[in-house]
């Protein structure tokens, strides 16, 4: 049994709006011949595969069983995970520490923009007898979270507005991501009405691409990659998925999954342990929500943290250096594997313009997505 695993090589196409120009079998294979470069690997020396798909939202069915060939995958065990890709990335640390496999490599992608009827695919995700009837547009669901949020903590509009403008502006450093800007707080809150009090501008745009990474054993890690980013822990958790029965103003499989996380990678103070975090913000409000149930601030404290500029890139806790879903894009469920990309990059002080200085340990954080309550966190180290 191997105690510690390691990503070795991470691999992506960037994200962008629409995609015309390639099929999401090229998407596969640009980030999977990306990340075996990046490992020193080939695909005959990888042992086992992981694949990422909900079978809807990748703009093709089964795209699985699909993926094998870009992969390198043929006639080799490769098994698909339908959640989010740091889920995926969980079968792949079993699968090593099991001693199963040495080597892994574990697929996510996005390939939104081939949808046409998007908030239709997503509204058959409601429970088909007691939602799907009524008809609503998913975002209706986050209106009424947000507003039940907003209500409980404190928190203010102008304050999720400050989370779309910083993550926007972000974007604008960050060359792999399709929806940087330079929008004001005013700008947000003068945007169309969504869904009382959510605001266009407060729900992220949908993008399209693809994220390979490879994870090895620790005997092996270092002699694929100089500079392996070690996973020190990882948990994901599951809520009700009823309407009628959940809690609408906090995320508690948030805050259980990075419960599971912490203590397997020993953290006790996260404020304190954890450098920068890379978090869910599906909409604007998330993000806020989110940071608490990680307990890097307490209830009610995120908005003023991000007012403050403590989670801007130079702040005492970066947030979404990266852009987060709404200077990137929603990915869906390739969310986290963009979210886990950005913080390797980080660890390796690979980004530029964006880098945050004497990065030692990153967090990642995903959420499914309307309607569900899953998600699922990661810690990092380059240590």
């Amino acid at each position: 049994m191997y105690k510690r695993v390691a990503i070795v090589g991470v691999g992506s196409t960037g994200f962008r709006p629409t995609t015309p120009d390639v099929s999401y079998r090229e998407l596969t294979h640009e980030a999977a011949v990306r990340a075996y470069m990046d490992a020193n690997i080939e695909p005959k020396d990888i042992d086992g595969f992981v694949s990422t798909s909900e079978d809807f939202l990748e703009g093709y069915s089964i795209s699985d069983e699909y993926c094998n060939d870009q992969l390198g995958a043929i006639l080799k065990p490769i098994s698909t995970v339908p959640g989010d890709f740091i889920q995926s990335l969980g079968q792949a640390v079993m699968m090593v520490r099991s001693g199963v496999c040495r080597i892994v490599a574990v697929q996510c992608m996005s390939k939104v923009s081939n949808v046409l009827t998007l908030s239709h695919v997503v509204g058959f995700a409601m429970d088909p007898n007691y939602n799907r009837p009524l008809a609503m547009h998913p975002d209706f669901i986050a209106g009424m979270e947000m507003n039940r949020y907003l209500f409980e903590t404190g928190s203010s509009l102008e304050q999720c507005a400050a989370v779309v403008v910083k993550n926007k502006r972000n974007a604008l450093l960050n060359p792999l991501a399709g929806h940087g800007a330079s929008v004001t707080v005013e700008d947000v809150l003068n945007s169309e009405w969504v869904s009382y009090p959510l605001r266009r501008l407060d729900v992220a745009p949908p993008a399209d691409g693809a994220v390979v990474m490879v994870v090895a054993a620790e005997d092996v890690a270092r002699s694929l990659n100089e500079m392996p980013i070690w996973i020190r822990g990882i948990g994901w958790c599951s809520d009700t998925p009823t309407l009628e029965s959940r809690d609408w103003g906090s995320a508690v499989y948030t805050r259980l999954a990075a419960e599971r996380a912490y203590k397997m990678a020993g953290i006790r103070s996260p404020r304190s342990e954890i450098d920068f975090v890379e978090i869910s913000d599906e909409y604007s409000y998330k993000e806020l929500q989110h940071l608490e149930e990680l307990k890097l601030c307490g209830p009610g404290e995120a908005g003023y943290l991000t007012e403050s500029g403590a989670t801007e890139i130079d702040g005492e806790l970066p947030v979404n250096a990266s852009g987060g879903c709404l200077g990137v894009g929603h990915l869906f469920d390739a969310n986290g594997g963009q979210k886990v990309l950005e913080v390797v990059l980080q660890l390796r002080g690979e980004k530029g313009k964006a880098q945050i200085p004497d990065a030692r340990v990153g967090l990642a954080q995903s959420w499914r997505g309307v309607p569900t309550t899953t998600g699922a966190v990661v810690i990092l180290s380059n240590e």
